[in-house]
């Protein structure tokens, strides 16, 4: 659908930024980006997030602004790429009869992509803390000495992201 037909009220700066800029987007993302596909939808969802903002105001420097945005998603890419890797190579290690289905795997991969998303809004302290203790296996004190905090600041930080990963199985507690 072109972005003109879009009803929303930055459609028409929106649009004269994806006229100018998006063949430029586009280049600078194949640079960063191996696959061409990937590097397009990359490109239109660059336009679809300026389209979601509440507020959008014509950038002075356009290409920066624009790159800015895609940045943020290339690193949500590749992040949710390393996940999925990740996962799959933990897979391997499964032997094949206790293997999920293809569909659950799917299903386990969403619940991941999910998680991660919420746990991205964590201060980076806090992440840290989560996947201290849940990967890597480290106690409470040990963490604490990574992160140079205290022990009850660790368990804040651990209790912060359950709820996070409770929210992206479950929804909002009620």
């Amino acid at each position: 659908m072109p972005l003109s037909s879009v009803q929303n009220p930055h459609s028409e700066l929106v649009g004269s930024l994806y006229r100018d800029h998006r063949s430029w987007l586009l280049a600078w993302l194949r640079r960063n980006v191996a696959c061409p596909q990937r590097a397009e939808d990359l490109s239109q969802d660059t336009f679809v997030r300026l389209l979601g903002r509440p507020q959008l105001q014509a950038p002075r420097e356009p290409r920066a602004f624009l790159a800015a945005i895609a940045k943020g998603l290339l690193f949500d890419y590749f992040r949710r790429a390393a996940l999925e890797q990740a996962y799959l190579n933990e897979l391997m290690l499964i032997p094949e009869a206790e293997q999920p289905s293809p569909e659950e795997q799917q299903l386990i991969l969403e619940d991941l992509k999910a998680i991660d998303r919420l746990l991205g809004k964590l201060s980076s302290k806090s992440r840290a803390a989560f996947l201290y203790s849940r990967l890597d296996g480290l106690t409470h004190a040990d963490i604490a000495e990574r992160l140079g905090v205290s022990v009850p600041r660790v368990r804040q930080y651990l209790a912060q992201g359950i709820r996070q990963c409770y929210i992206a199985l479950y929804g909002e507690p009620t």
